[in-house]
């Protein structure tokens, strides 16, 4: 069957399956929580454009992540609503994978590449009559907050994945692991190749964070049960995992031993991957492909054409014009007026405690000062979705809500996801971002408002150090050491931003309006190369999918 809808290109013909439990591609296709899948559908959109060899295989969540909305204080009421896509083509093709010991149907719809010009993707579903209800349930939620459920997912992506494709007489040279979650592939062409050194020539791995919970670790001889090993007996998964007498089993470092190369997402995630499995033996090499965005996609086409044009005026009125159309949503949501006339800080991403969405108001008389100012006002926008069992998470999003109550410039939208996503960065002056040092591996949000104007302003993490010219295109908070104490940390990096926005990005916006447009110009301009997620499809194909394998040792194990 011929997925393809253009004309591959020579240079990319490598065929490409990226297996990826969340993909972005647009607003109508709820099957993606944040970054990973912003991510994902950003390099769908630059395979499409580069018209190139890939593949994208996902899964179709019958309930999505989950829809925002609020209880009637106003705090976050997570909503699990069934969606229905009758843009997508439901393909003859069905495969059959074992889930604890129980046969699940899994049949496979198509998102065609003239959707939404992307690649050809895959996506999966067990939400079928063949199955019984438990078995249905599988691909309801992304990142079911159930153990068992999870692992039955990641067997669906990548075994449910790999039977797809084949029974789809897809010829596929390259397995790219978007994240962990798709391991078992792995096993499934173990099954195929019978040597773990035929397939690491086959596989490559994103690893996205060093965030503990984004490395999931499960026990051996519950995986096994599981059946996430794909048949293969416990002795033979030992010996070809490396996992000869640990029962804590790693998906990060099972991907590491059974690909051929793997890519961190910044330099700087670079470096900590390396250092963080540098005890691993037999892992492959980890070079840094930072990721990127679909600029195409992304950007507000109207502010870049004055950029060409060179029309100053121009992109001041558009800049207004966009914050209009964001604070329209925020009446909408909140009964607040705000004026294109201020500036406007916006925190907006993935709510988890690292991230610390609630930095601003670490000093919360500092905060106060800075949100009563009247001679030089600010207004400041939060929106992010906390995973809706994370507690903690939620309460920092409740919290802000609660302040927010008594400040008319202070707003908390819900429904963060692809449209509001853009509206916030086209509409926005500042795009903050706050992460602890050493814990943000990439964290693109920032890209994409660069790309339309917003400045980022930003701790020296992830992606932001390749890019940042403090004052020329960006601002930084400076750096500190990440060994210091939480608390010393969280007091210090308040201290920097709140030091920057009071004496420098305040009296900068008001003040020197020529400087601060040069500011925005710049930012629109370095972006636009090196981040545009074409960079990054192509660094692809150069440096993994074409690329030799690079073992830290070479080992051969067959059965």
């Amino acid at each position: 069957m011929n997925l393809f809808s253009y004309d591959i290109s020579k240079k990319y013909s490598t065929a490409s399956a990226y297996f990826s439990m969340e993909f972005a591609v647009d607003q109508a296709l709820k099957i993606y929580s944040g970054g990973l899948g912003f991510l994902a559908g950003s390099h769908m959109r630059s395979a499409y454009d580069l018209k190139q060899n890939v593949i994208g295989v996902g899964l179709l969540w019958s309930f999505g992540y989950y829809d925002q909305s609020r209880n009637e204080d106003r705090t976050l009421h997570p909503i699990f609503t069934r969606k229905f896509y009758y843009f997508l083509e439901e393909l003859d093709t069905k495969v059959t994978v074992n889930i604890n010991n129980e046969n699940v149907v899994v049949k496979a719809f198509l998102v065609r590449p003239d959707i939404f010009g992307t690649a050809p993707m895959i996506l999966l579903s067990t939400d079928t009559d063949e199955n019984d209800y438990l078995s249905r349930t599988i691909t309801h939620k992304l990142y079911d907050g159930n153990e068992r459920t999870r692992v039955a997912q990641e067997i669906v992506l990548g075994i449910g994945g790999t039977k797809i494709l084949e029974a789809l007489n897809q010829s596929v040279d390259i397995y790219h692991m978007n994240e962990g979650h798709s391991l078992p592939l792995v096993y499934e062409l173990f099954n195929k190749y019978k040597s773990m050194k035929e397939v690491q020539k086959h596989v490559v791995f994103t690893t996205h964070t060093p965030e503990k919970a984004g490395n999931e670790e499960h026990n051996i001889h519950f995986l096994h049960e599981m059946g996430f090993f794909a048949g293969l007996s416990l002795d033979t998964v030992r010996k070809i995992s490396g996992y000869e007498n640990e029962d804590s089993f790693s998906l990060t470092v099972g991907a590491l031993r059974s690909a051929k190369i793997a890519n961190a997402v910044s330099k700087i995630h670079g470096i900590v991957s390396n250092e963080m499995w540098a005890h691993i033996a037999d892992r492959c090499e980890i070079i840094s492909i930072t990721n990127a965005q679909n600029k195409k996609f992304w950007t507000d086409k109207t502010l870049i054409r004055a950029l060409d044009e060179h029309e100053d005026y121009e992109i001041v009125a558009r800049k207004k014009h966009l914050k209009k159309a964001l604070f329209d949503v925020v009446a909408d949501q909140t009964g607040k007026m705000f004026d294109p006339e201020v500036l406007t800080i916006v925190w907006a991403r993935r709510f988890a405690e690292y991230k610390r969405p609630d930095l601003l108001k670490y000093d919360f008389q500092r905060f106060v000062k800075l949100i009563k100012n009247e001679e030089r006002p600010v207004q400041i926008i939060w929106a992010g979705k906390p995973y809706p069992t994370d507690q903690g998470a939620t309460e920092i999003f409740n919290e802000l809500v609660r302040v927010s109550h008594h400040y008319k410039n202070m707003a908390v939208l819900i429904g963060y996801e692809i449209t509001l996503s853009r509206l916030l960065k086209q509409g926005s002056d500042v795009w903050l971002n706050t992460p602890r040092i050493t814990r943000e591996a990439s964290g693109t949000s920032g890209m994409t408002a660069s790309m339309n104007g917003s400045i980022h302003f930003s701790i020296d993490d992830g992606w932001h150090p390749e890019f940042a010219r403090d004052g020329k295109n960006a601002f930084t908070i400076p750096a500190l050491d990440h060994k210091l104490p939480i608390h010393e940390q969280d007091h210090l990096d308040n201290l920097h931003m709140m030091d920057t926005l009071e004496n420098t990005i305040i009296p900068m916006y008001y003040d020197n309006p020529t400087k601060w447009l040069e500011i925005m110009k710049n930012a629109m301009s370095d972006i636009e190369i090196d981040f545009d997620s074409g960079r990054m499809a192509a660094e692809y194909y150069d440096r993994m999918y074409n690329n030799h394998d690079r073992r830290m040792n070479d080992s051969e194990e067959t059965i």
